[in-house]
């Protein structure tokens, strides 16, 4: 079987109306799944490709001043054609500019109509600001990370990412699905809150059969146990262990050349098993012990920095970073079998791909020109 070089989403027209964080991924992954994105930029003033983390690659610009009138029009006949569209505004922004759900869908019935916001489009906080670290303190999920002193954010991958893009993306390939049946497009409502507080599902469940208390580090998974922790070794980097099953206890015993009176899970030899495990970690380096332990299942791996991470032998084998000017970038995820996701290609500037894509998505050359005539799209 030969594998296909459009990835799984080919076919897909998305239209992205350009933002920060959550909504830019979005839109990479989309892009890199196949599917034909084009981002609309405000051209000038601040740009948001500059914050962007990398996550402006893989898919065109084109500049667009949305309260031009012509920039109006030349955006809803994008969207007339389009299968999606994803934006990250506050509430009510996309309405009063005349790209609100009832606008798009009056015109493009068909159309899937994804809003990424932290709150949600209703609610007592939907007008409000926030970020990751609010998001995640309301649900529950922040007082889940961090040691017993404090709760600390793990950066913002937790709603902005986790709770945020990945619930989007989630939700518009089920409305397309659903598109399927009904014939009719659909607005999601992809909110951070929401969707954080869907990833702790198992935590809620955890605490509702008394197998979790509502209290960091005194759990199986948040430190509160000597064999699912991180610990110091002699040069002062980390190691990682997760030996959670008794096999793979025994092999991390076996490793380090412990022995304990008590029982794996009996909460009276946690002390004891700490302090050994403290105290034996730092006798060697990390890499010495990740070299030692290699080969085992033992559940131990070294705590690899940004810079290092790229460069580890499993994650080097299955490709798992691609190469973008220079630079190690992670490729998208998950993989197919036959319609591999597409690698990585480099960020554009605002406005560079205006002219070539408005020629491709349907605008004669004389509009283009005077498009770009009146101001109400940029080329850059």
């Amino acid at each position: 079987m030969t594998a296909s070089t459009q990835g799984p989403l080919a076919g897909l027209s998305v239209v992205e109306l350009a933002g920060l964080g959550p909504v830019p991924f979005a839109g990479l992954l989309l892009a890199e799944l196949g599917a034909d994105v084009v981002r609309i930029d405000r051209p000038g003033g601040n740009s948001p490709l500059g914050q962007s983390g990398g996550l402006g690659r893989s898919r065109p610009s084109i500049a667009v001043d949305l309260k031009h009138p012509e920039g109006l029009a030349t955006v809803q006949r994008l969207v007339d054609r389009a299968d999606v569209l994803i934006e990250g505004l506050r509430p009510g922004v996309t309405e009063r500019l005349g790209l609100g759900p009832a606008d798009c869908l009056a015109r493009n019935p068909r159309l899937v109509y994804g809003r990424m916001t932290g709150w949600g489009q209703d609610g007592p906080l939907a007008q409000r600001a926030g970020h990751d670290i609010t998001y995640a303190a309301i649900t529950g999920a922040l007082h889940l990370t961090g040691p017993a002193e404090r709760p600390i954010a793990p950066v913002n991958v937790l709603a902005d990412f986790g709770g945020g893009t990945l619930y989007l993306v989630v939700g518009i390939l089920a409305a397309l699905h659903s598109r399927e049946t009904t014939g009719r497009g659909q607005v999601v409502d992809a909110a951070m809150v929401d969707g954080v507080a869907s990833l702790v599902t198992m935590f809620y469940g955890l605490l509702a059969s008394g197998s979790w208390q509502d209290r960091r580090g005194v759990n199986l998974l948040d430190g509160g146990v000597p064999f699912y922790d991180t610990y110091e070794c002699a040069d002062g980097r980390f190691v990682a262990v997760g030996a959670l099953e008794p096999q793979f206890y025994a092999e991390l015993l076996d490793g380090l050349g412990a022995t304990f009176e008590h029982a794996q899970y009996d909460p009276n030899g946690f002390a004891a098993q700490r302090d050994a495990f403290t105290r034996l970690f730092r006798e060697r380096t990390r890499d010495e012990w990740a070299e030692h332990f290699s080969g085992t299942d033992a559940c131990v791996a070294p705590v690899l920095s940004l810079a290092e991470a790229p460069t580890h032998p499993h994650l080097a084998a299955r490709h798992t970073f691609a190469d973008l000017d220079g630079h190690p970038v992670p490729r998208v995820a998950p993989r197919f079998s036959d319609t591999p996701a597409l690698p990585p290609t480099r960020e554009r500037a605002i406005g560079a791909d205006t002219r070539e894509q408005l020629l491709a998505r349907g605008f004669t050359a004389e509009e283009v020109v005077a498009l770009l005539a009146s101001g109400a799209v940029v080329q850059s």
